[in-house]
């Protein structure tokens, strides 16, 4: 969408795998327009998060996406977890996040009457969306501008001929001049594919929900979230509201054995053999091992699961815990073992890999497109065309000094912007 608009007579093709874009992170998060609390001042995910949140809302007013500033309290229900939510505190006033609050047991009922807690962090901005419909609008915009989106097109292979990218896809070949690669739960391998060598792997999280009975959706006003281990980059359970008015709890966190494996039953040998036989995985689980034990135990046990919620909503019953959706989330691990939590995205020759972009990516996702396209139009011509999973070709320059060359035949003289 950025890349339409800052230059309109780009050639530009996303290539898509899906019979429709948003099929998976996208439409399968629980549409919080996060605030920019939880990330390290400076990183980009603070940065872009903060940026990012506003121009979401923006976004959706402008286009009349459904929305609401919901509210959102972090609730401390241990001594041990105060010191955490002043960091918290700390960390979103530096990061620009307006209107924070810390507040005790008195206030905290009044904005979720039901919620009990030593002490809160109260974020009044925080808002909730659904990125779903976000991300049907960006393709709406990008096909009127006159964006091609290709779908049913999974990338099978990527070669060099001449000067020119060729994407191999299940709905034929595609030629660019640049390519950019924002695949998702597949980004490592489409860097690969390209020749690269990310020191990182996609491992996938399977995030499981439960969903609050409907009679007893009143307990919950906006959003409740417990004090996050800051060793982890996923937030614990909480309990959102949706823009649908229902109520999620969760997620749990667990290792999914296929990359689009939202069922406990998914698996896929290839996928599950690449995680076991990358060193980073061991090293990581050989540190978070105990927490991994605890987040599968919650996963089988809806008890566990219970009392992790019962901390800081006491009246919840077993028998309000219906069964929810799943999401999973791509994270990358280097080969030391860390879970990467900034955000990566690499550029190389006449390439970008957009390579760790989870949450709160949805909510960034206007900044990242431009940083994204500022990172193409810094690049040496020619610079010429997009698509997604894909590349760009020869039309109209993109930025300065691109180098108009001819297109090639068919439909492959365009870009791609990998997905």
């Amino acid at each position: 969408m950025e890349a339409v608009r800052r230059f309109p007579d780009l050639r530009l093709l996303v290539v898509e795998k899906e019979k429709r874009v948003g099929l998976h992170q996208s439409g399968r998060n629980s549409g919080v327009i996060h605030s920019g609390l939880y990330y390290r001042p400076g990183s980009l995910k603070a940065t872009l998060c903060v940026e990012g949140a506003a121009a979401m809302l923006a976004f959706c007013r402008d286009h009349g996406i459904p929305h609401e500033i919901c509210g959102k309290v972090v609730v401390a229900t241990r001594e041990r977890e105060l010191p955490a939510l002043q960091e918290l505190y700390r960390r979103g006033t530096a990061n620009g996040v307006r209107g924070l609050g810390l507040v005790g047991p008195e206030r905290l009922a009044e904005l979720e009457p039901n919620c009990r807690g030593l002490r809160a962090l109260h974020v009044p901005g925080a808002a909730i969306t659904d990125f779903g419909a976000v991300t049907g609008k960006y393709a709406e915009i990008v096909a009127a501008a006159g964006g091609t989106i290709r779908t049913g097109a999974r990338v099978t292979g990527l070669a060099r001929r001449g000067g020119e990218i060729l994407i191999e896809t299940t709905a034929g070949s595609f030629a660019t001049l640049h390519l950019i690669n924002c695949a998702g739960l597949h980004s490592d391998r489409i860097a690969r594919m390209a020749g690269g060598a990310p020191d990182a792997i996609i491992v996938p999280f399977r995030g499981e929900y439960h969903e609050i009975a409907p009679g007893r959706r009143h307990l919950v006003r906006g959003l409740i979230y417990p004090v996050p281990d800051p060793r982890l980059p996923f937030l614990d359970v909480h309990l959102t509201r949706t823009i649908r008015g229902t109520v999620e709890a969760g997620p749990n966190a667990v290792l999914a054995w296929k990359r689009e494996g939202y069922r406990r039953t998914d698996f896929s040998p290839g996928d599950t053999a690449r995680t076991l036989a990358h060193a980073g995985f061991w090293r990581m689980a050989s540190r978070h091992w105990r927490r991994g034990l605890v987040e599968l135990h919650r996963s089988w046990s809806r008890g566990a699961f219970l009392r992790a919620v019962r901390r800081f909503l006491p009246d919840l019953r077993e028998a309000d815990l219906l069964p929810g959706g799943a999401g999973v989330r791509a994270q990358a691990i280097d080969r030391a073992g860390n879970l990467l939590d900034d955000f990566r995205i690499v550029r190389t020759d006449r390439m970008i890999h957009v390579l760790n972009v989870p949450s709160p990516a949805a909510t960034a996702s206007i900044p990242i497109g431009r940083r994204i396209v500022d990172m193409l139009a810094e690049m040496p011509p020619p610079a010429c065309r997009f698509t997604s999973a894909g590349g760009i070709s020869p039309s109209a320059p993109p930025g300065p000094g691109c180098d108009p060359a001819s297109p090639s035949p068919g439909p492959a003289s365009s870009s791609s912007l990998a997905g």
